[in-house]
Parts: structure tokens; C-alpha cells; sequence
């Protein structure tokens, strides 16, 4: 009787086996193609972010002798000083840090960030001859933010880096404990100073508004316009509160247990996410059911899941 069980058994298992190998073996190439795909676009998101950064950096900040930090910064000085063609200068630089990255850091940064260390001088140098967009530096200084943030995004969200000063920061901050942030920003610190000093004050300051444009930017492609805002609702009238956001605004709510410190007493607090276009319509039903109602705002950066991008 044993014997027969643990032959069904056996044969149960096999027949399972042979199906999950026979599904991976049909599907394996499914799942190659799907992978393919995604390589592929990210691939694109790196060659097309590269060629907007070195199109910007020839179109608005070198011909303005704009030093926005970074290693295509150092090149807009040594290009005005020492009339070093740019590209090179770019291609001088990174890849020796690609290869110290590597060495030093212990790890494969991977061939899409070498693509854009390589591909990014090699734009800028096909680019050279073309007539600048403009010769107001304020005007260079915010547009060419925007060209740069937008291109470093787009590179970002292939999942990988132009090089430059982002493996020196990670270099830094191995051996020195800094954070990569500030390891950035003593870095561009540092060639902002040096424009001022080259060029001229006020340079070093259009340097700083390219920087700032170009952090906003970066944020923006990576997160999106899309705005939303998180309340946090403590009332006394609990299930209406939450009955109207589910019926007129149509958004979820998650109850969350807390504890009053005055009070001592335990109650339920209402967390909504709402669109910022919903937030006015959110409170104004929050305080026509419960005037009293005790309601925190915070800025939600970046939301996913249903009912949001």
C-alpha cells in the first residue's frame, strides 16, 4: 500500500516537473524577447540623453563660457584658457574615471554608462560648428539647465550615468565617508569657483542658476509634473469622512492606529493620496462633515498604483 502511494506520488511529481519545464522551455523565449526589448529602449534613453546634453553644452553654455560643474564644465574653461577642444578634454577625463571606477569601487558600472561616457564627447565634438542658440547668458544659463537636466534624465531613466564627476563623487565618498551628495556638490563647488575666478563673478554666478535649473529639471523627468498630495485625517466622524472620499472623490483611504498623547486614547487616523487638482475638493468635504477635524498635508513627490501614473 506504501509502495503504491509513493509510486502515485512519484508520478504526480514527474508530470508536474515535466510541465514547469515544458512551460520554461516554450516561454524562454518570450521572456529573452521581453528582456531584449527592455535593453534595447534603455539603450536609446542613454544615446538620446547624451546627444541633449552635448547638444545643449554647444548650443548654450560653452559658447557663453557657462562652467555649470561636471567634467563638460572643466572643458569650457580649458576651452577658453587654453583653446582645448572640448570633446577631447570630456573624453580625457572620463574614461580614465570609468576605468578607476572599476578598479577602485571593485565593481562593472555596466556598458550603457560607458556608451554615454563615449557617445557624449563624440556629439559634442560632431556639434561644434553649430551657431549658438544665444548670447545672453541668462537666457543660456536657464535654457541650457533645462537642455542638460532633461538630458541627464533621460539617461537616468535608461538606467545609467554619463560618467564624469558621478564615479569621482563615488570614489570619494569610499574613502572618505562624504555623502555622494555632498562629494557632487564640493566638486561642482569647486569649478563654479575656478569659472569665477577665469571668467568673472557674475559667470560663476549663471553657473549656479544652469546648476540649480538643471537639478529641478532632472527631478521633474524622473518624477513627472504629475503632483499629489497625502492627508493625514484625525475625526471624530470617521466613517462619513471616509464614506465621501470613496463615493465623491472617488480615491482610497488606509486607516492607520495611533495613540493621543493628550487624550491617551486610541483612534483610527484616515491617510488619502489625491491629486492636487482633488485637494481642495478633499477639504472642503473633510470640513463639511467635521469642522473640527484635525487634517495634515504633505507633499507626495512621486505616487504609484492604481488610480495614478
Amino acid at each position: 500500500m506504501i509502495r503504491k502511494e509513493r509510486s502515485r506520488y512519484s508520478n504526480v511529481l514527474a508530470c508536474y516537473l515535466s510541465k514547469k519545464t515544458c512551460l520554461t522551455y516554450l516561454y524562454r523565449p518570450l521572456f529573452k524577447e521581453v528582456l531584449r526589448k527592455v535593453k534595447v529602449r534603455e539603450y536609446i534613453y542613454v544615446l538620446i540623453g547624451a546627444a541633449i546634453v552635448a547638444l545643449t553644452f554647444n548650443l548654450f553654455l560653452l559658447p557663453n563660457q557657462i562652467a555649470s560643474g561636471g567634467v563638460s564644465g572643466i572643458s569650457t574653461i580649458l576651452e577658453a584658457k587654453l583653446n582645448w577642444e572640448p570633446a577631447f578634454v570630456q573624453w580625457a577625463f572620463n574614461i580614465p574615471l570609468f576605468i578607476a571606477g572599476i578598479i577602485l569601487l571593485g565593481k562593472n558600472f555596466g556598458v550603457k554608462t560607458l556608451v554615454g561616457t563615449i557617445f557624449l564627447p563624440f556629439v559634442v565634438y560632431l556639434s561644434k560648428d553649430l551657431e549658438p542658440w544665444t548670447h545672453e547668458p541668462l537666457l543660456a544659463s536657464i535654457y541650457g539647465g533645462i537642455g542638460i537636466g532633461l538630458g541627464i534624465g533621460i539617461v537616468f531613466k535608461g538606467r545609467a550615468s554619463t560618467g564624469g564627476t558621478d564615479l569621482a563623487a563615488q570614489i570619494i565618498n569610499k574613502y572618505t565617508g562624504i555623502s555622494l551628495g555632498n562629494c557632487v556638490a564640493i566638486i561642482d563647488g569647486l569649478i563654479v569657483v575656478t569659472a569665477s575666478i577665469v571668467f568673472s563673478i557674475e559667470q560663476g554666478l549663471y553657473a549656479l542658476i544652469a546648476l540649480f535649473v538643471t537639478s529641478k529639471t532632472i527631478d521633474l523627468v524622473q518624477i513627472g509634473m504629475r503632483n499629489s498630495k497625502m492627508a493625514l485625517i484625525i475625526t471624530e466622524k470617521q466613517e462619513e469622512v471616509q464614506s465621501g472620499i470613496l463615493t465623491k472623490i472617488d480615491r482610497g483611504v488606509t486607516k492607520l492606529t495611533a495613540h493621543g498623547g493628550y487624550t491617551d486614547f486610541e483612534r483610527p487616523i484616515l491617510m488619502c493620496v489625491v491629486d492636487q487638482s482633488e485637494f481642495t475638493k478633499l477639504k472642503s468635504l473633510v470640513q463639511s462633515i467635521d469642522s473640527t477635524a484635525f487634517v495634515i498635508v504633505m507633499d507626495a513627490s512621486e505616487v504609484l498604483g492604481k488610480g495614478f501614473k
